[in-house]
């Protein structure tokens, strides 16, 4: 699912932290296989289990 056709939450990483840790989290080599979900909202994703503890 592409990140428009989603709404957005809160607890959602805004632009500006996007912009910091975005650099951080691809340095993927070009010749690996792409991702099946945008990277940003798995980063969502990951900052909800660490905050609510799942």
């Amino acid at each position: 699912m592409k990140r428009a056709d989603r709404k957005g939450y809160p607890s959602d990483v805004s632009d500006e932290e996007w912009s910091f840790a975005a650099p951080y989290l691809t340095l993927m080599d070009v010749t690996a296989p792409q991702r099946k979900y945008e990277l940003r909202d798995m980063f969502d994703a990951l900052r909800w289990m660490a905050r609510a503890g799942a």
